[in-house]
């Protein structure tokens, strides 16, 4: 019985830890906001730090508000998992769009030498005034984690560990990302391979598995 919930836990936490590389790496705001303070070199620890504390925080507010709702009402699991999937589908259809459209590289330019207060500040309203954000963490890994009864810890452990690694690799590797990402073609790249695992991600939570 010990091995069976080992393995359980073990299966939550690699699956949360994919789920939120995979969801977190999308292209946006956020993610070019934090790029660009590592390719500046500007308050990067304070910058990545808080982006990883906003996710952990979101990531245990839709991990246990999903484990009440769904004792609550019962019906709410496929109607959220169904929402979940047409959402991916969209989103993967649009980054396979921008895939075959997308002519311009990153954009690092603007205002540079701000202080740190200013630069925190610009850092959470671009969190948590943007709705993907919610979507992505407290409806999407926050239903998905349903799906592990008794391991919702251990998958929003891997959640948050992806949050954590992503934003202080981004962050601090951003220095050897600037040739890579001043070229159109790697962003493509890049939204081609986001579009086809969010639609895979989708087709999986439509069918069940």
């Amino acid at each position: 019985m010990l091995a069976f919930l080992d393995e359980t836990a073990s299966t939550a936490f690699t699956t949360g830890l994919a789920m939120g590389l995979t969801l977190i790496v999308a292209i946006g705001a956020q993610n070019a906001f934090v790029l660009r303070q590592g390719l500046r070199n500007e308050h990067v620890f304070a910058v990545c730090l808080a982006c990883a504390v906003s996710d952990a925080a979101l990531i245990a507010l839709g991990v246990t508000s999903f484990r009440q709702i769904a004792q609550i009402l019962p019906g709410i699991d496929p109607i959220m998992r169904y929402g979940g999937a047409a959402f991916l589908f969209v989103y993967g259809a649009r980054s396979l769009w921008s895939a075959l459209r997308a002519s311009s590289a990153l954009d690092i330019s603007g205002q540079t030498g701000r202080g740190l207060g200013v630069t925190l500040a610009t850092c959470l309203a671009l969190t948590w005034l943007n709705p993907h954000v919610y979507l992505d963490t407290v409806v999407l890994l926050g239903t998905i984690s349903t799906r592990f009864p008794g391991a919702q810890a251990a998958f929003a452990a891997g959640a948050m560990c992806a949050s954590v690694l992503f934003f202080f690799s981004l962050g601090y590797g951003a220095r050897w990302l600037r040739p890579l990402f001043e070229k159109p073609a790697a962003w493509r790249v890049l939204e081609a391979i986001i579009g086809v695992v969010m639609v895979a991600i989708g087709a999986r939570l439509v069918i069940g598995l």
